[in-house]
């Protein structure tokens, strides 16, 4: 046998001479030899306590519940039968050959390498994932596809797909997450207008955004939920918790993110449609299985036109992602006032922390098409509220460009964009500009003339020149946006959270809207006249880090998605 110099070996007598395995390794009816000294290595640990598994549960992620082993001392890798004794590994196991690797013998609780698990964001367009279909099923149907291999169960027959392998035991139950509304009326005016005559009253209405996390990138991205315990995460658990969760809230209008096809058609959308909703759907690009859906009830809005946008762009390579936007004019259905239209817009951004040039120029597409269906006869702009995944956390550069319509960018970084990386360094800068001109999308972040004349062209590029040492590269918008949630937590001003598994907890989830002078929770300069604007009337508050350690993180019991939901109220006066 030859030998790998970059494997530890698990017996303390091995030497150069001395095969790991020797004449004990047998691929016939035993488990494969990594999953072995995986399981060695996890529990028999000096000076550590001795763990083993239901028999049900062969994985050696944390993840799973454990109970106390009886004996104290190691057992023998080389001797299967005391494995069997042990209760550790089960009398039949799936007899798949021998497979050493490297690297998961080097480390078995180490995540997947990035150049693995890399989401599906992060890969070219036609590249295939390495838990997609395509290497499993001829026919390329990733609904079709098996689950990984740590989800396969001891009756030797894999798991469908979508779900988790069931506990013979009980789910653990954990605390319900404490959600409280933030009232924050007292802070408009809440006075109803008078017009010849006629007394009209404001329309009030509440917007949900949601990331509900498709099962695909769950089962692609396993690695992020070795916190949980498998029921939770079999999605006929989940969904029913998710529309339970959706129905409770009754949000008027519901900005959803990674709504799963297949998912959307068979089950979210026949749900919806039964509580009265009207829905809207934008798959993304490319072979991405999820996408972006907003919803609303029939009985508050109609829909005046939808406008899905795709980032993808062929020829761009600065464009060559396949996430996707979508923007709905709606008008309010209210006998007594003459209101205006609402645009509505939802987005889930690249995740990639290393490529904010991409966020940006796609949040640039985005605002350009917000800008062209908000527009309103007399040039202004009808009330917007944008929602979504930003992939991008408070006070970075993207979310103050959202905020302060604009973003000077010299000599900046792209790790530094969203604000996820801690040490954007060593990285290139933002190209100037961040876009190219055929894209038709100006640096104001309006549409262009896709025919210009080439000598204003010319005399534009030299102007810009000129100016060179005088002004800073720029981009910038005409909407102005408030963000409807403070980022802190009232009482203990620790910073809210909206997603959080295994890897991270942060916010990167947020609703936009045009704040209407008055509205005393926006600044000042975000602020548009009344007659244009929203106020802000309460929220569903976040909670911090802290409390959802209490609950196990996210998803859970409770919790079916990695993101928490946020909720607001807003007034429109008429």
């Amino acid at each position: 046998m030859s030998r790998n110099t970059h494997v530890k070996y698990v017996r303390p007598a091995v030497t150069p001479n001395h095969p790991m395995f020797g004449r004990y390794l047998s691929t016939v009816g035993s488990p494969p030899a990594q999953t072995v000294v995986s399981h060695y290595r996890h529990w028999f640990q000096p000076g550590h306590l001795y763990w083993t598994r239901p028999p049900h549960l062969q994985h050696p992620s944390p993840s799973f519940s454990t109970v106390r082993h009886p004996f104290n001392k190691p057992l023998d890798p080389y001797n299967w039968s005391s494995w069997r004794q042990s209760g550790i590994l089960t009398h039949a196991y799936l007899r798949r050959g021998l497979h050493l690797s490297g690297g998961l013998m080097d480390r078995p609780d180490r995540e997947p390498p990035l150049k693995k698990r890399k989401c599906a964001e992060g890969r070219s367009p036609g590249e295939r994932s390495p838990h997609s279909s395509e290497h499993l099923s001829p026919k390329g149907n990733r609904s079709s596809r098996e689950s990984p291999e740590w989800l396969w169960n001891v009756t030797d027959v894999p798991v469908p797909p979508g779900k988790f392998p069931s506990s013979p035991k009980r789910t653990v139950e954990v605390p319900e997450l404490k959600r409280h509304w933030e009232d924050l009326s007292h802070l408009c005016n809440a006075t109803t207008a008078a017009r010849g005559g006629r007394q009209k009253w404001p329309f009030d209405f509440s917007v949900m955004s949601y990331n509900i996390l498709s099962q695909d990138l769950l089962c692609d991205n396993g690695y992020l939920y070795r916190h949980c315990s498998p029921p939770v995460l079999d999605w006929h658990h989940r969904f029913p918790n998710i529309i339970r969760e959706l129905e409770q809230h009754s949000a008027d209008v519901m900005c959803l993110q990674e709504v799963q096809e297949d998912h959307y058609k068979e089950q979210i959308k026949p749900s919806l449609e039964s509580l009265g909703y009207h829905c809207e759907y934008k798959r993304r690009t490319g072979l991405k299985p999820d996408g972006c859906a907003v919803v609303f009830k029939r009985e508050r809005f109609t829909l005046v036109s939808c406008h899905p946008v795709e980032y993808f762009r062929r020829g761009i390579p600065l464009l060559d992602r396949d996430n996707v936007g979508l923007v709905l004019l709606l008008r309010p259905i209210d006998p007594y006032s003459s209101l205006t239209n609402i645009c509505i817009a939802n987005t889930h951004l690249l995740y990639n922390p290393r490529r904010g040039d991409i966020k940006l120029a796609q949040l640039g597409m985005l605002l350009a098409e917000i800008s062209r269906v908000a527009q309103l006869p007399d040039g202004s702009i009808c009330p917007v509220v944008l929602c979504g995944d930003f992939n991008s956390v408070p006070w970075s550069p993207l979310y103050r460009f959202i905020k302060e319509s604009r973003l000077e960018y010299d000599c900046m970084p792209i790790g530094k964009v969203s604000g996820q990386e801690d040490n954007p360094r060593g990285q290139r800068i933002l190209t100037v500009p961040i876009w190219p001109r055929s894209l038709g999308i100006s640096q104001q972040c309006q549409y262009e003339s896709p025919c210009r004349d080439s000598d204003v062209r010319d005399l534009e590029q030299a102007a810009e020149a000129a100016l060179d040492g005088l002004t800073k590269p720029s981009i910038e918008h005409g909407l102005k946006l408030t963000s409807a949630y403070s980022h802190y937590l009232k009482e203990s001003r620790q910073p809210e959270i909206t997603t959080c598994h295994s890897r991270t907890a942060i916010t990167v989830d947020y609703i936009f809207y045009s704040a209407a002078q008055g509205d005393l929770t926006a600044q000042p300069e975000c602020s548009v006249s009344p007659e244009r604007g929203l106020q802000l009337l309460g929220r569903l508050a976040l909670v911090g880090e802290a409390e959802l350690q209490e609950v196990n993180g996210l998803p859970n019991q409770h919790n079916s998605s990695d993101h928490l939901p946020l909720l607001t109220r807003f007034r429109l006066h008429p």
